[in-house]
């Protein structure tokens, strides 16, 4: 691996292969969860558009191969109010689409982290394209509030000295090109 890559790194890769789009190319902090780039990564916005998990159906069983929308209310606004010991699942403001000597992983802000707010680690693998699915869990006992439009992850790129030999594009990976909030999928 070549490591991790810089601002200026990240900044070419957004201009002149549109990696990141929309892209912000200064830190966004002034009264909201930051967002844009950063020193060795980028800052992700969450959109306005949510699926907030409920329990209506407490007698079934959460299965990752037959996911239902029907366990979701669909929610879209300024914010999000995700309720206590449960989770939400957004999709990124921005599109991404990740390089074939590139990995990227995606990282829960401190900023939420240290009020019990919690966003899975994911990966964009070499040559994936799309918003990112977000899934954002609420630790404490107390309902959680998520701002639409603003900071939720970091991404950080890792390049490698050399190009994958199979990339996510090649083998037709199942999230390739998701446009909105993707529930999980089994490949059949």
């Amino acid at each position: 691996m070549a490591g991790i890559k810089n601002d200026e790194w990240i900044k070419y890769m957004a201009r002149k292969h549109k990696m990141i789009d929309p892209f912000v190319e200064k830190l966004v902090s002034k009264g909201k969860v930051s967002y844009g780039l950063s020193s060795y990564g980028y800052d992700m916005r969450v959109a306005d558009e949510f699926y907030i998990f409920h329990n209506a159906y407490p007698t079934e069983i959460i299965d990752p191969k037959n996911a239902k929308e029907n366990y979701f209310i669909k929610h879209k606004g300024k914010f999000c109010i995700i309720p206590p010991n449960s989770f939400a699942l957004a999709r990124s403001l921005e599109y991404f689409r990740i390089p074939r000597n590139v990995l990227a992983l995606v990282l829960g802000k401190s900023t939420y982290a240290r009020c019990g707010i919690i966003v899975n680690v994911t990966p964009g693998e070499p040559m994936w394209e799309g918003y990112f699915t977000i899934e954002i869990s609420n630790t404490t006992p107390l309902p959680a509030k998520i701002y639409a439009n603003e900071g939720i992850a970091q991404v950080i790129f890792l390049e490698a000295d050399e190009p994958c030999k199979i990339s996510y594009a090649d083998r037709k990976g199942k999230y390739q090109g998701q446009k909105g909030i993707v529930l999980p999928k089994i490949d059949k």
